[in-house]
């Protein structure tokens, strides 16, 4: 039978949208399954802050009755106002080992795209950086994170298979081994000199300063708005987004393991640097069925999260403002959180996504042992 497109236009054709892949990764040992409810919240016209400069369409893969594949089209128009490109962004890409499912899809996406005026695709890309992006062309075997994209191998061949699709963008992923006891001498004469020098000191705010009037959480993700400005795609966070995210993510952070680097010379304490770490929550999460939270999955969460429950965790957020980037503030932010792995019981990191290109954010690991693991892609295509 062949393949139809349909254009997603119901509330019961986004829970298929969304369900498609919880039951194409169903008991996958690798996959790292988002929620069910924040899968919902960014993926509605009407509750995510991105669309106030965004705009987007769901397309679904059908064959004989039966969801096949799916995919997103999404235009930011403040990335493509930013980096001066007209560019049709995919994401939420998922199919069935079947070209015809695949080329279809995007078939959907670049018509779509050129009827908007853009002239080329990308992706896989999301509303903002604070989505995940990248399809995994490297490190198949490798234990996914809820902040990044796992696919099948089979998802890149088909990219080669369909001819057109150049490389735009690579991303590398570190596994960082944790010291299993001890401080590697390096950063600890680093973290002493910047301390002394530059009067910088690592701090670790209350809950209630985060979310609270003081605050913290709004000055954490300025320095993301700051620090990741020239990276690849990306698009500043509007005040409605870091609303938005303090909201959704915050609440769940160990405060232990969210650290800031404040510069004393200021009147105010300035934050210039920030390191956000998280239980990897995969196991977790691969036991909330069809990712929700009820009537279980909520328990699993809570004990990973309020317990450190896993043998990893997830380098979420590392920045500094371009100003403090040269100084050696990256060691006293390790020098502050190594012995709090340790003394969690962590043996190793991930660092998420870093562009291939990027060698200032990479020497920051030359001090540990760490082991380049994963490789991921955004692709583009002239339409």
């Amino acid at each position: 039978m062949p393949v139809e497109i349909r254009r997603v236009s119901s509330r019961k054709e986004l829970d298929a949208f969304i369900q498609l892949h919880y039951d194409l990764y169903r008991n996958n040992k690798y996959d790292a399954p988002n929620l069910y409810r924040d899968e919902l919240h960014t993926l509605s016209k009407d509750k995510n802050a991105a669309f106030e400069f965004c705009e987007a369409e769901y397309f679904l893969a059908y064959r004989d009755g039966k969801v096949v594949g799916r995919i997103a089209g999404i235009i930011n128009r403040r990335a493509n106002e930013r980096w001066d490109r007209k560019s049709v962004r995919f994401g939420w890409i998922d199919f069935i080992d079947d070209l015809e499912v695949s080329a279809a899809l995007f078939k959907a996406v670049e018509e779509w795209g050129r009827s908007k005026g853009m002239n080329e695709i990308v992706g896989p890309l999301g509303f903002s950086d604070m989505d995940p992006e990248g399809m995994l062309i490297e490190g198949f075997d490798q234990l996914g994170t809820m902040a990044t994209i796992y696919n099948y191998p089979y998802y890149p061949q088909h990219m080669e298979q369909l001819g057109g699709w150049q490389k735009d963008n690579d991303y590398v992923e570190y596994k960082l081994i944790v010291p299993k006891d001890g401080m590697p001498e390096k950063y600890k004469k680093v973290a002493e000199l910047v301390q002394k020098r530059y009067n910088l000191h690592a701090v670790h705010p209350k809950r209630s300063q985060v979310l609270g009037k003081e605050q913290y959480g709004r000055k954490v993700l300025n320095v993301v708005n700051k620090s990741f400005g020239n990276l690849y795609g990306y698009s500043e966070m509007t005040q409605a987004q870091i609303d938005e995210y303090l909201k959704m993510y915050f609440p769940m952070l160990d405060m232990d393991m969210l650290c800031l680097i404040e510069d004393w010379n200021t009147p105010d304490h300035q934050v210039v640097g920030v390191g956000i770490s998280i239980t990897n929550m995969t196991r977790a999460l691969q036991k909330c069925r069809n990712g929700r939270l009820w009537p279980f999955g909520w328990l699993h969460c809570l004990w990973a999260l309020k317990f450190h429950k896993a043998e990893c965790l997830d380098l979420m957020l590392v920045g500094f403002l371009p100003e403090y980037q040269q100084k050696g503030a990256n060691a006293l932010l390790f020098y502050d959180l190594i012995p709090r792995y340790q003394k969690h019981g962590f043996k190793w990191g991930e660092t998420n996504v870093e562009m291939e290109t990027n060698e200032k954010v990479q020497s920051q690991w030359q001090y540990l042992e760490h082991i380049q693991h994963k490789r991921r892609r955004c692709y583009k295509k002239i339409l």
